[in-house]
């Protein structure tokens, strides 16, 4: 779960915003600070916003081959870190560092909600209607809070797409930023998570320390 190389399948999947029709992104990854069990998180980014935040080993991955070239970023901003890139790069690297000081922000408990861009529209080329309106949904979920893939089913206009529903909350091509993680089954348990349930547990008990006093099972 913890690789120090990403690893990266599923290329050709129909949920997969690095899809092979896709031009223009790139990619990045780091490990994710402080003491849990993360490990590597992979960025991926058009020039308009992210497009994927995804877990090394978890399920769903792309193909790293479709999620265009790696983009080594220093540890600062300095405008030299762009000199001679075209403009697309440019802001393509820029998004990918935002993602990744928002994301290891939130890792060591200092940031709650996200302000990174997310390219919607490059996503939804390659994702049904259906998809992108659970994915939509997911957002509505705050920090701290949790729901149930029934409560998202019946938004979605009926309890029984429930299954559906579950299907494409795994599919999420954003982990964290679009927090899939706080999707529970009817009766408060994990159920599946792409990341893996131990890091869905964490991210749940990093985001509600006291979940376990309160007789949450995860």
């Amino acid at each position: 779960m913890n690789d120090s190389q990403p690893q990266m399948r599923d290329a050709h999947s129909k949920y997969s915003p690095a899809g092979k029709t896709h031009g223009g992104v790139q990619h990045t990854s780091f490990s994710a600070p402080g003491k849990n069990p993360v490990g590597e998180v992979v960025l991926v980014a058009t020039a308009d916003g992210l497009v994927g935040v995804y877990f090394s080993g978890g399920k769903h991955v792309p193909d790293i081959a479709e999620c265009g070239p790696r983009c080594e970023l220093d540890d600062d901003a300095r405008q030299r870190d762009y000199v001679g890139m075209s403009e697309s790069s440019t802001s393509i690297r820029r998004i990918l560092r935002q993602a990744r000081m928002e994301l290891s922000e939130y890792f060591v408990g200092k940031r709650k909600t996200f302000t990174v861009p997310l390219d919607w529209a490059h996503v939804a080329a390659e994702s049904s209607e259906f998809s992108v309106q659970v994915w939509r949904l997911l957002q509505g979920i705050s920090y701290g809070a949790t729901t149930t893939y029934g409560a998202l089913a019946r938004e979605m206009g009926s309890v029984g797409l429930s299954q559906r529903v579950g299907q494409v909350v795994g599919r999420n091509p954003w982990s964290v930023i679009v927090p899939c993680h706080r999707v529970l089954g009817a009766d408060g348990s994990l159920t599946g998570y792409a990341g893996g349930l131990d890091r869905k547990r964490w991210l749940l008990q990093h985001e509600e320390p006291s979940a376990a006093e309160a007789g949450r099972l995860f």
